[in-house]
């Protein structure tokens, strides 16, 4: 896996081996980011489910203030570090902030707004519309903030407090934009 654009662009990330952990693909991630390409310099970025930390390390490589990586796993908070620190980014510096807990519990103590956050947690699990949920009720998007859902389904639902306001599919994922209601 690559980092497709900016600072960091072309350089090699590690991941994980065997199908415990499914990144984002390459294909996915370039869309995402050519969509989100203006709100990027200078965000504020919640990586909520940071697996390897591909999406956070992109939203940095392209310019992103700060990004905080959260996963509940040990051994994705081991490569996020791992890629931080091949990328000569200080863990849990200024520009980057690493986390290892429940998706819930990163939302009940996550201090400030966020520019971005990114949800992509395990497809077998939905744990998106719950993460949605808090997002909205603890008020965690800037004014003109977007929350990016990641699954293998479309979002036919509602978010009390948030708007969809656009959906994309790439391969087998489905990439549902939501911004403040």
């Amino acid at each position: 896996m690559r980092v497709i654009g900016g600072q960091f662009r072309s350089r090699v990330l590690a991941e994980f081996a065997g199908d415990n952990v499914r990144p984002t693909s390459d294909r996915a991630r370039e869309a995402l980011f050519n969509i989100l390409s203006l709100k990027i310099y200078g965000a504020r970025v919640l990586d909520l489910f940071a697996g390897s930390g591909a999406l956070g390390i992109e939203s940095l490589s392209r310019g992103a203030k700060e990004v905080v990586f959260n996963d509940i796993s040990k051994d994705s908070i081991a490569i996020v570090k791992k890629n931080l620190t091949a990328l000569k980014i200080a863990v849990n510096g200024e520009q980057a902030k690493v986390m290892q807990s429940d998706y819930l519990s990163c939302l009940d103590i996550a201090r400030g707004q966020f520019d971005l956050i990114f949800i992509d947690p395990p497809y077998r699990f939905d744990y998106g519309e719950k993460a949605l949920q808090k997002i909205a009720q603890r008020g965690l998007l800037s004014e003109n903030g977007i929350a990016v859902y990641e699954r293998d389904v479309p979002f036919d639902g509602e978010i009390e407090g948030l708007e969809k306001y656009d959906q994309r599919k790439y391969g087998k994922a489905y990439l549902t934009f939501f911004k403040r209601g």
